[in-house]
């Protein structure tokens, strides 16, 4: 048994530990309770707290307890009951209300959880629009990643339920809840990595340019927001049209004098992911495929013909775990921007290679740059593609805290200020560090089919960025 805790006789089956005092520099570690029976548990402990809280604020109440079955220090001598008890008074209610704990006036929002003792320091990161469809499971994500100290959790409604559920998980994470335009500010002082997936979702029949008119507003104001309290964060923008509000992002930083275009990216992560899974899913339904030919042109020629682009698509995740094919393991660069024709796949340059006919390359391409609209109309109006962009949004936002951490080789695919093209803001490969996006890499060789594809992307790009630059000019 620890020190400072005793058995509880009978059948409840669980034992309260008191206060445990660590090293000079840490606080009391709150009273766990461990065993079965959770409703009498239950009701115990809150009485317990409802003790310490009612009798806290009066000082000399503790004088009454005998201080020496209280746990010390090793070497600690045993405490006078006047000035020692009080020291160890201040020390209890600074655990129980610590000086950072700030509880809105009538929402309730600020609540944390305590540091796990000893854990390693992280970063701050700022999630605005916390409690929307993909702001929700990219906060519970983001809260599972060891490199991330303090959560910030930002929206304009719903933020307590959200920043209550989350901070219950036991990870290290401290998180916090800010609900509206006037804590905006609090939200976002001192952040190293803001995430920004605030805006409407998609709906059937939309384009993403469709929500520019609302996205676009929202936008800037979270950019000024950003610029006032932590301008040399690293911005993770996911709003879309994300082709358009990059752009707006970049002005509204230009105006407040504080652009480093190092340091804001677009997220078109999940492009990536998307490639790298409908490749692995068509490659392994070429493989079955082939051999099934292989086989049948032995007794009906004509099955040569078939095309795998006929098979359903939704076999090949199964194909590929039996051929133990990892979708993690391939790359694809996707270049552009991250909206319609602007997406565009580099499948010339597949790691590891892989060679693909004409109709397949036609199949991936198309399917990849319409993956949205697939995932909107397979849920026939219930929502957009939250759940993957929320998985996307994390895995790039991972490598960014790689990279202020200061791993080498970090790289990764983002829409960026960029002199790849002529283009002012371009998707390519870019080199991840301390300051952000710290080296865009070429395009390099590319084929027919992608040449033309990219001129294409170029035209309809152009047109996006001038509509998101026009915005804040006008």
């Amino acid at each position: 048994m620890e020190i400072g805790e005793r058995e509880v006789d009978g059948d409840l089956g669980f034992r309260i530990g008191l206060f445990e005092l660590g090293p000079k520099d840490q606080v009391p570690r709150f009273p766990t309770i461990l065993g079965k029976s959770s409703g009498l548990t239950s009701s115990l402990t809150s009485s317990y707290v409802l003790c310490i809280y009612l009798f806290l604020p009066t000082a000399h109440s503790w004088q009454l307890l005998n201080t020496d079955r209280l746990p010390r220090r090793p070497g600690e001598e045993t405490m006078h009951p006047t000035s020692d008890a009080n020291q160890r008074i201040a020390r209890i209610s600074a655990h129980l209300q610590p000086s950072n704990f700030q509880m809105g006036e009538s929402s309730g929002l600020s609540r944390e959880n305590c540091r796990a003792k000893g854990g390693a320091p992280g970063f701050k990161v700022a999630i605005l629009g916390a409690a929307g469809g993909i702001g929700q499971p990219l906060a519970m994500l983001m809260k599972m990643n060891p490199l991330v100290s303090v959560l910030h959790l930002y929206d304009v409604v719903n933020t307590p339920g959200v920043t209550s559920d989350i901070s219950h998980m036991d990870t290290g994470a401290v998180v916090r809840g800010f609900l509206g335009q006037q804590q905006l500010e609090d939200a976002l002082t001192g952040m190293d990595l803001v995430i920004i997936p605030a805006g409407v979702p998609r709906k059937p029949g939309m384009t993403r340019d469709d929500l520019f008119n609302i996205n676009a507003g929202i936008v800037k104001t979270l950019c000024e927001g950003i610029a006032k309290c932590c301008p040399n964060a690293i911005v993770n923008l996911i709003s879309n049209p994300v082709n358009s509000t990059v752009p707006i992002a970049a002005e509204v930083f230009k105006k407040a004098g504080t652009f480093d275009p190092k340091r804001l990216l677009g997220v078109t992560m999940l492009d990536v992911v998307r490639a790298n899974t409908f490749v692995v899913c068509t490659s392994t339904l070429l493989l079955i495929c082939g051999c099934t030919i292989l086989i049948a042109q032995c007794w009906a020629p004509w099955i040569a013909g078939y095309s795998v682009t006929m098979i359903d698509h939704r076999i090949g995740p199964a194909y590929a775990e039996v051929l133990g094919l990892d979708p993690r393991e391939v790359d694809v660069p996707v270049v552009g921007g991250h909206a319609g024709v602007t997406i565009l796949p580099l499948l010339s340059q597949v790691k590891p290679p892989c060679s693909f006919t004409p109709e397949e390359i036609d199949y991936l391409t198309a399917r990849i740059q319409n993956g949205g609209t697939e995932v909107v109309e397979a849920k026939a109006g219930a929502g957009s593609a939250t759940l993957s962009m929320a998985y996307a949004a994390v895995k790039f936002a991972d490598t960014c805290l790689r990279g202020l951490r200061g791993d080498a080789g970090v790289i990764q695919c983002a829409y960026v200020f960029s002199q790849v093209t002529e283009l002012p803001f371009f998707a390519s490969k870019v080199r991840l560090g301390r300051t952000g996006a710290e080296e865009i890499y070429p395009l390099g060789p590319l084929n027919e089919y992608e040449r033309a594809g990219l001129e294409k992307a170029k035209k309809e790009l152009a047109s996006s960025i001038q509509k998101g630059i026009s915005f804040i000019r006008k």
